[in-house]
């Protein structure tokens, strides 16, 4: 591994977008790559064996183009693989998601928190683990967010598809009485701007991407692994519409980039 090379982002769509922006800000000098299977989305709804597959798939492309660190940048891809990449690749820095469970636990003042999530991230082991581990003292009201990644992948993030879909996951989280909130996927950030209109001003929301990035941040440090000087345009991968992510990526991501597609 050298310093100049450059870090690997995986989500199972556009949601890691997100994640991505927090790396930049807090890692400006770092060439990035990124890979959106989104021929494959939602990533909710499959077995995890299908998704260790996928992300083993894009880690092997990450490794052969030389990068010193992975990231996955998908709450579901983490729960299904990222113990057994790290088993499998322990000389890489490898960062994965979970939900912001803690510091909503310590941010809440009513006592309630709620979690937007994924069907798969919700019935997972590790959210459960989570939940046992710093959620003793809070009632925790989750809700399975079915549809709401298809949507956001259209790029379309104020359609009233959307508006009324996520209405419909929001006022059961409202009316438990929760003031904080988890997004509990990566695809949900780009929802805040819809979502301030829809809760009480009062209501926290928390997402985990500035974590991951001083998270990825500590670990290039003690490997002496952080890049210098000015980074590589960012490049792209879809397994998706080639056209689509080319055509969406200006509203999401507002720099240059360079879109392939990922056949892997």
């Amino acid at each position: 591994m050298v310093k100049g090379a450059p870090i690997g982002v995986f989500d199972s769509g556009i949601g890691g977008l997100t994640v991505l922006e927090e790396i930049q800000q807090l890692l400006p000098h770092e060439s990035l790559l990124y890979v959106a299977d989104c021929g494959h989305i939602p990533y909710g709804e499959k077995t995890p064996a299908f998704i260790l597959e996928r992300s083993r798939s894009v880690a092997e492309f990450f490794r052969e183009r030389g990068a010193k660190a992975f990231v996955i940048a998908c709450n579901t891809a983490t729960v299904a693989a990222v113990a057994d990449l790290r088993r499998d690749y322990p000389d890489w820095p490898l960062v994965g998601m979970e939900p912001a469970v803690k510091p909503a636990a310590a941010a809440t003042r009513s006592g309630v928190v709620g979690v937007l999530a994924t069907t798969g991230t919700l019935q997972s082991a590790k959210f459960a683990a989570l939940l046992d581990r710093f959620a003793t003292d809070v009632r925790v009201v989750t809700q399975p967010c079915p549809g709401l990644v298809e949507l956001i992948e259209t790029g379309d993030l104020d359609s009233p598809v959307l508006h009324r879909l996520l209405q419909g996951y929001v006022e059961p989280l409202v009316g438990a009485g929760c003031d904080t909130i988890i997004l509990g996927c990566t695809h949900y950030p780009f929802l805040k701007p819809l979502l301030a209109q829809m809760l009480p001003p009062n209501i926290i929301l928390i997402d985990t991407g500035a974590a991951v990035a001083r998270q990825l941040k500590r670990l290039l440090g003690e490997r002496d692994l952080l890049a210098a000087g000015d980074p590589e345009p960012t490049q792209f991968w879809t397994s998706g519409d080639l056209f689509h992510l080319r055509n969406i990526l200006p509203t999401l991501w507002k720099q240059p980039g360079i879109v392939r597609s990922f056949a892997s």
